[in-house]
């Protein structure tokens, strides 16, 4: 008796449990009758059917992640690159994601890796990194409209890493430092030149100060000869109205050729003095040759004897 009540119970459980069906909040529950798709039950409470109704699919309706693995893409300059991304889509047709694709999630992923390699070919690898903004919506839109008969929506896609390949790298490396080395070199250019200007500058600015210089002190020495002429003349031109008053005063012409007498015989001094031959005066050397004229007489009269 207590095992037919306990199956009785087991069976009577059984039968609730598959004519109650409680829905959570996020997910939709699509379900088919005898093998055939019936509805999409929201979440809630609601009643199937026993052995006719059951749960063929449940469909998360938040919003998922997708992890896109990494895969090597070729740019539009030839460069290998391996990129990798995150894509978030939702559930919007529990019917659709059910009957249009096998494994929406699979089918995401794929249709992602695909867009990207195509969308990352059209562009150089400059332009991946610093068109990232433009490149994720280009491949969001891409996959929104491929996915729309899987009842899916692309909210938004996120490339996560590009990385080009260790050549690349090496290369990039070595094209970097030969960048920087040329910019090293015309910097030093620009400053020899820059230094070269300068310097001859510098020359050209000595030079016009060194001329102006020397045309100002040939400036000075002719002012300065000119004052000097200018003062020995008025000396001069003093000393003669002297001379001239002393002449007009009685005796004084000869108080002038004693004056005069007494310079001769100093400057003939000095002159005799300071000379390497003998120099004598007019009146001197007349009387030398009156006397060797002289001598010369005494002797041819002696001879004549």
């Amino acid at each position: 008796m207590l095992a037919t009540i306990t199956f009785i119970f087991l069976g009577l459980l059984v039968i609730v449990l598959k004519l109650v069906l409680i829905v959570p909040m996020r997910e939709v529950c699509v379900i088919e009758r005898l093998g055939k798709f019936r509805a999409v039950m929201q979440p809630g409470l609601h009643f199937l059917i026993p052995f006719f109704d059951r749960v063929a699919y449940r469909h998360e309706t938040r919003e998922q992640v997708l992890d896109i693995p990494s895969q090597s893409c070729i740019s539009k300059d030839n460069i290998q690159i391996d990129v990798d991304g995150l894509v978030y889509i939702q559930v919007m047709d529990g019917a659709k994601a059910s009957y249009g694709i096998e494994d929406y999630r699979r089918a995401g992923i794929n249709l992602a890796q695909t867009t990207m390699r195509s969308e990352i070919g059209k562009l150089g690898l400059s332009q991946t990194f610093s068109e990232r903004d433009t490149l994720n919506e280009t491949i969001v839109r891409e996959i929104d409209k491929a996915s729309d008969p899987w009842g899916i929506k692309v909210l938004r896609y996120e490339v996560r890493n590009i990385t080009p390949s260790a050549n690349v790298v090496h290369t990039l490396e070595k094209q970097m430092e030969a960048e920087r080395q040329k910019r090293a070199e015309i910097t030093l250019a620009e400053a020899q030149k820059e230094s070269t200007i300068n310097l001859s500058e510098g020359e050209r600015q000595e030079a016009i100060n060194l001329s102006e210089g020397d045309k100002q002190r040939q400036i000075n020495v002719a002012h300065g000869r000119a004052k000097e002429i200018e003062i020995i003349t008025k000396a001069t031109a003093e000393g003669m109205d002297i001379i001239a008053q002393a002449a007009s005063v009685p005796g004084g012409n000869k108080a002038i050729k004693m004056r005069l007498m007494e310079q001769f015989i100093k400057e003939t001094g000095k002159i005799l003095n300071t000379a390497d031959i003998s120099v004598l005066p007019t009146e001197v050397a007349k009387l030398e040759g009156f006397f060797n004229g002289m001598e010369q007489v005494t002797q041819q009269v002696q001879e004549a004897k």
